[in-house]
């Protein structure tokens, strides 16, 4: 008699384990064992089992879902046989009544029949269940169950619509929902612990996240997902989006959140990626800084990290004190999308064969959804750094996927990895031939940053291949950056003939872009430019009025406005104009110069010396910020080892641009301020040869960058077969400088523009005969960089006003070794040669200072005054009245001291 208990307990405990596991094939072959033993009550047991493990099994093949509907009304009818021979009184007595109950509901769900499931789950007093520990199995029957009374009673309309029971039926939904996902989360925890699988019952033991990709090319196995099932699944995410649709934003957050502070099982490792994002859409679109409520920290008792609950129903959570708290939505919003993004890329298929391309497409469609939140929650916040990181993860299974590869390209344009940026968006372009924008985008790059006109202009002739002409506006966008290409050739070259070759065809392109887009600014702007540089001062005029009329606010037409409103020597009307622009763009160094330059002569150089402290006040407020965490960051790194592989923690090696890409200062603050403090830094690079097989051209195609001054449209003979023993001379008389020069930490252009300030406030110091305060600018401005021609320059007009005319000659030939094209020093050294009595080097080198700027009245001037010296009178004269008629359309500062823009 023993034995036959024995047997039959080991029966019904192997009964118990093949449904916990949901090996149904085996609970039913048991049943059936079962059911043959013929004992009282055992049948209806084992009816019981047979219906369970008929609809379960049904279930995985055929999962609850409308389309499965009409297979299910005819799949089902065996289990649902079974499953009614359960519920009358002898079923009660054995305490599988309810559990029937509960299952046909299940099945009529997935039959189709609602308000039939609805009852089965009021017959069996779904609400009046008590809150009590269950095994794993009813855990998981009670979590559906609820569910299904949730989703029935969307699908079920109310008798009578009234805002009142639209209210309490919303209620109870979400009541159901929460139970339900509660449920879920607890019964897949106690799953994890039946099947001895390993779960992340502690924070400690978290392994280092895998952030590379999988370690298989295949796909993870889906077994865990089955474990949730659709109705379980739909439910954990229903509950929060019901709260959404109330208009009950706090609490569907608050709901997120407890789902995702829930201790990880196996089987909702793929669920919290969907959570984890799905909070962080919710943050980015429906939550402002001002309303948003960070999570509150729950201080655990014991030293566990793992919190026990009260209630039997829910499941274990987080807690302790080694758990990270966002303290802002910027916080919140960041962690979840790196969470997210680190299991999207646990969970992404490398493989390519055909059969896992469903796998591939799912796992790459959940990756892009995070990378997409992520481009928006990290550009805003300017995080090109993190971004680029985590497209170089994405890379590894992003093979022919050009959505990524685009986005990859944009991090890398907005980050300054210009260079890498231009080879990602050639594979954009091959991935995407037929795609204009992002061959423009490469022009752009290589036009602004890198200094590569000619590979920029192949990039614009490839958008021009591929546009379409009734796309005017684009058509139109690629003329303009077809006729600036031109432009910027036209400043390279300094042959006269190949640069009005040049100009002639950026005019074309700039009128073809008119005709093409007569709404663009951008284009009217240009076309002003090219005027100006023309001294066409009255089309120039027309065409700016136009580009403000098309867009009032253009930062550059007024800065041009101003500038042509000087070559009319209406001085006051100019300054008038700059001090409206600056209350439109407060923080504008650019305009700042221009208003010093016109208080000089409107008001004297007092007025513009107060102008220059501003100037000074302005830089420390854009940049102190910057420049000291920068300052600490290089501090830091002689004090600890960064590991290279952490996205915050990032080495000299990878957040220093590479050699081609540090050689182009940043271009936030465009061109110069004007030649006289424009630093063209690449003729001293030790790692850029100077380009001797091509005399038209200075250097190595010096990269005109929107930092460098354009090159002056003729050559001098004289300066090109002097520069290499200049430059000699230069670099030995600078070599004591350098070797204790210490590179400035922090952004280059925020130096720069420091530099550029300290000249211009040196320059109103000589003007007002304020010669010590001049020297010690200029001894700051050596201090942050020696080499700087126009520091040298600047310096040679210091000795100039103090009648030091040898000393004064030095400084302006070491300039000119420097940049043998620096107009200012040319014309300072013939006036320097005429001081001195040497009129015939004089007159030389003011031909050379004219051959560079024809339109210079400077040096027609100085020429004059030469000539008369020589004796030559009638040449005097002709220089003279050629003087006066440029300075009658000079503007206060070159139309080149404009920055470049694109916009």
């Amino acid at each position: 008699m023993s034995g036959k208990v024995t047997r039959g307990q080991r029966l019904e405990t192997e009964i118990e384990r093949s449904r916990e596991e949901s090996n149904w094939k085996k609970v039913i072959e048991l049943a059936e064992h079962l059911k043959a033993r013929n004992q009282p009550g055992l049948e209806t047991l084992a009816n019981f089992l047979i219906g369970e493990g008929k609809l379960e099994s049904y279930l995985e093949e055929h999962p609850p879902t409308e389309a499965n509907i009409p297979k299910a009304k005819t799949g089902l009818a065996e289990a649902r046989k079974y499953l009614l021979m359960c519920i009358g009184e002898p079923a009660k007595k054995l305490e599988v009544s309810l559990d029937a109950l509960l299952l046909l509901s299940k099945l009529e769900y997935a039959m189709g029949d609602y308000e039939g499931a609805l009852g089965r789950l009021s017959a069996a007093g779904l609400d009046q269940l008590t809150e009590k520990s269950l095994p794993t199995r009813s855990l998981r029957i009670v979590a559906e169950s609820y569910a299904i009374k949730g989703l029935c009673s969307e699908r079920v309309p109310l008798p009578n619509n009234s805002k009142y029971q639209r209210a309490e039926k919303n209620e109870k939904m979400i009541r159901c929902f929460e139970l339900a996902g509660d449920l879920t989360l607890l019964y897949l925890q106690e799953q994890d612990k039946l099947t001895s699988t390993p779960s992340t019952h502690s924070l400690q033991s978290l392994p280092a996240s895998n952030t590379t990709g999988s370690t298989s090319p295949l796909p993870p196995n889906g077994l865990e997902n089955k474990k949730i099932g659709v109705i379980l699944e739909t439910a954990l995410q229903r509950a929060p989006i019901l709260y959404m649709k109330a208009g009950q934003l706090d609490k569907a957050i608050t709901r997120y959140r407890s789902m995702l502070c829930a201790v990880e099982s196996t089987a909702t490792q793929h669920l919290r990626l969907t959570l984890a994002r799905q909070l962080a859409e919710v943050l980015l679109r429906g939550c402002s800084e001002h309303a948003y409520k960070a999570p509150t920290e729950e201080k655990s008792k014991s030293s566990s990290s793992i919190k026990s609950v009260e209630s039997p129903w829910k499941p274990l959570n987080y807690s302790g004190t080694n758990l990270f708290i966002p303290k802002n939505i910027n916080e919140e919003i960041i962690l979840l999308l790196l969470i997210s993004e680190a299991m999207a890329v646990r969970e992404a298929v490398l493989s390519q064969s055909p059969e896992f391309k469903n796998a591939r497409v799912h796992a790459f469609d959940n990756a892009t959804a995070v990378y997409d939140l992520l481009c928006i929650s990290l550009a805003r916040r300017k995080q090109y750094s993190i971004l680029i990181e985590v497209f170089e993860r994405a890379m590894k299974f992003s093979h022919e996927e050009s959505h990524v590869w685009q986005q990859f390209g944009l991090a890398l344009a907005c980050g300054r990895k210009d260079s890498r940026a231009l080879l990602v968006l050639q594979e954009v372009h091959r991935l995407l031939p037929n795609e204009p924008h992002y061959c423009l985008l490469a022009a752009r790059v290589a036009f602004q940053q890198l200094g590569k006109i000619e590979e920029g202009l192949e990039w614009v002739d490839k958008a021009l291949k591929c546009v379409d002409e009734r796309m005017s506006v684009l058509s139109a966008r690629c003329h303009l950056y077809n006729g600036l290409g031109h432009t910027l050739m036209a400043y390279q070259t300094h042959r006269h003939s190949n640069s009005q070759s040049l100009r002639t065809k950026s005019l074309e392109s700039f009128l073809r872009a008119q005709q093409l887009d007569p709404s663009d600014h951008l284009v009217e702007y240009y076309l002003a430019f090219h005027y100006a540089q023309e001294y066409h001062v009255v089309e120039a005029t027309h065409h700016v009025k136009q580009a403000l009329f098309l867009r009032s606010e253009h930062l550059h037409s007024l800065h041009l406005l101003i500038l042509l409103l000087s070559t009319k020597k209406e001085y006051e009307h100019a300054l008038e104009l700059a001090e409206a622009a600056l209350a439109e763009y407060p923080e504008n160094l650019h305009l700042m110069y221009v208003r010093a330059s016109l208080e000089e002569v409107v008001y004297g150089g007092e007025v513009a010396l107060h102008t220059a402290r501003q100037m000074f006040t302005l830089w420390q407020k854009l940049y102190k910020e910057q420049l000291m965490t920068d300052i600490s960051d290089v501090q830091s790194q002689h004090h600890a080892n960064h590991d290279t592989h952490s996205m915050f923690n990032m080495s000299d090696k990878d957040t220093a641009p590479p050699p081609a890409e540090s050689t182009a200062p940043s271009s936030s603050m465009g061109l110069v301020f004007s030649e006289v403090v424009s630093l063209n830094l690449r003729l001293l690079s030790p790692t850029i040869p100077l380009d001797c097989n091509h005399p038209d051209k200075v250097g190595p195609k010096t990269p005109l960058t929107l930092d460098s001054p354009p090159h002056p449209p003729t050559a001098s003979v004289h300066a090109e077969s002097v520069a290499a023993s200049r430059v000699e001379q230069a670099l030995s008389e600078v070599a004591s400088s350098l070797s204790s020069y210490q590179p400035k930490p922090g952004p280059h252009q925020a130096w720069l523009l420091q530099i550029q300030i300290w000249l211009l406030t040196a320059q109103l110091y000589i003007k007002t005969d304020q010669l010590a305060e001049a020297a010690q600018c200029l001894h700051e401005a050596s201090s942050i960089f020696p080499m700087s021609h126009h520091i040298i320059f600047m310096k040679g007009l210091l000795h100039e006003k103090k009648n030091e005319f040898h000393e004064a000659q030095t400084c302006y030939q070491n300039a000119l070794a420097i940049n043998p094209y620096h107009l200012k020093s040319l014309r300072h050294l013939g006036l320097v040669y005429h001081y001195l009595g040497s009129e015939r080097l004089a007159e030389k080198t003011l031909m050379d200072a004219i051959k560079v700027d024809p339109f210079d009245h400077h040096s027609w001037s100085t020429l004059g005054e030469v000539m008369v010296s020589l004796g030559q009178l009638e040449a005097s004269s002709k220089c003279l009245q050629t003087a006066i008629e440029m300075e009658a359309k000079s503007p206060i500062l070159p139309f080149t001291s404009i920055p470049f823009c694109f916009e």
